[in-house]
């Protein structure tokens, strides 16, 4: 059965090429102060949605941006998840566009890009913090300590997100996972929800939505080290119309079908779930919880940079690098999305509080940071078109990503 609530985000389950760009209409923030800004002429992508480029002048040189403006008064705009239908997978940020009928875009969170530090085990492409798509809770937030990406600011958590309403308004919000496995009178307190990292002595659900990914790697680091070494101890269960199926002592891979819950264990969690046999009763309860009121229709994770217009404290201003960014302004009605060129003449990018003030400086009252380097692309699409990147891409191609920001018109 699945429901959304006020303030909250919750099911319960009985059953445990290189951009092209319009002409540039301004001038480069050439010879100016740092932070100097020069927009170009808007152009209507679609009603409420307008696309334009900026020149700024940053700390280590000048960049280039795009930036698509999103009116959610118009009542025919809508704003989604991006992504390609299930946590564990990657695609390009058009191909995405393209299939959901978004006429325009941007990547979207941190992910498990690659495992290095984990000889065997891959990489599952899943995103860091928690995913809303519809309504509808994708997944929640992997450890502080086990999240890819700049260092977060002060009094940030991987659990922060950026999030639109059913009523329609756009905010920065929190999503707290909250689940129980209740099994022979007994409660267990689950600790993660389709990710690609549990906590340690943790306990994490994995529905159909997870995909085909290897659960392996949820098992690998620790709570304050990615790079740690994967547990010996790990024990997974599944469960399906709501009694055991089936054991295993080992993380396992391939979908996961309808109507099932995988419960895998790491260190005391799998302790826990040994105690289950084939043929036990079990009953699985999961729900992300919002920090702010109103249900949530779309989230997805990274790290807030600029909070009712001041800046968060701890923030990197000595790296760097292409970005990508979203902006709230007008009490959530509007919205901003930002992606930096990537080519070599812009390639210095800004830094992590440059682009706090250049979030300012564009209008937007809250701001939050989202994956940058290559993976940052923004798109727009026309009508019975397929979506043209705009900026360009630091690897020459856009990067296969997890998700993105999605704006729709009907």
């Amino acid at each position: 059965m699945r429901a959304v609530l006020t303030g909250l985000v919750a099911w319960v389950s009985l059953v445990a090429g290189a951009g092209g760009t319009t002409a540039w209409a301004g001038q480069e923030a050439k010879g100016s102060e740092p932070g100097a800004l020069s927009l170009g002429a808007p152009a209507a992508v679609a009603p409420g949605v307008d696309y334009r480029e900026f020149a700024l002048k940053g700390g280590h040189g000048p960049a280039r941006g795009h930036l698509l403006t999103v009116d959610l008064r118009e009542r025919r705009v809508s704003v989604d998840l991006l992504y390609p239908g299930v946590v564990g997978a990657r695609e390009s940020v058009s191909r995405l566009a393209d299939r959901q009928g978004a006429v325009g875009g941007v990547n979207g969170d941190f992910f498990n890009i690659a495992e290095e530090q984990h000889p065997g085990v891959d990489a599952t492409g899943a995103p860091v913090g928690p995913a809303v798509a519809g309504g509808r809770a994708l997944k929640s937030a992997v450890p502080d300590g086990q999240r890819f990406g700049p260092a977060l600011p002060r009094g940030v958590t991987t659990e922060d997100v950026l999030a639109v309403g059913t009523d329609r308004v756009a905010r920065l919000d929190r999503l707290r996972f909250e689940g129980v496995l209740r099994a022979g009178g007994d409660e267990l307190e689950l600790s993660g929800f389709n990710q690609y990292a549990l906590p340690v002595g943790g306990v994490g659900a994995y529905t159909p939505d997870w995909g085909a990914a290897s659960r392996l790697r949820a098992t690998c680091g620790t709570d304050t080290d990615r790079g740690a070494p994967c547990s010996r101890t790990t024990r997974e269960v599944t469960v399906r119309n709501g009694r055991v199926a089936a054991v295993s002592g080992k993380p396992g891979k391939g979908a996961i079908p309808r109507g099932s819950v995988v419960l895998l264990g790491r260190d005391g969690g799998a302790r826990d779930l040994a105690r289950l046999e084939v043929g036990d009763r079990v009953e699985v309860s999961k729900r992300l919880r919002s920090r702010e009121s109103g249900a949530v229709r779309f989230a997805l994770g990274g790290f807030p940079v600029l909070r009712d217009g001041r800046a968060l404290g701890g923030l990197d201003a000595a790296t760097a690098a292409v970005r990508t960014a979203a902006g709230v302004a007008d009490h959530g009605r509007r919205l901003y999305l930002l992606a930096l060129d990537g080519r070599a003449a812009y390639r210095p990018g800004l830094t992590v509080a440059e682009l706090a003030a250049a979030m300012r400086k564009l209008g937007a009252v809250d701001a939050f940071n989202l994956d940058g380097g290559g993976s940052s692309t923004l798109v727009t699409r026309g009508s019975g078109g397929h979506a043209t990147v705009r900026n360009h891409p630091s690897g020459g191609a856009e990067r296969a990503v997890p998700n993105g920001i999605g704006i729709f018109v009907r």
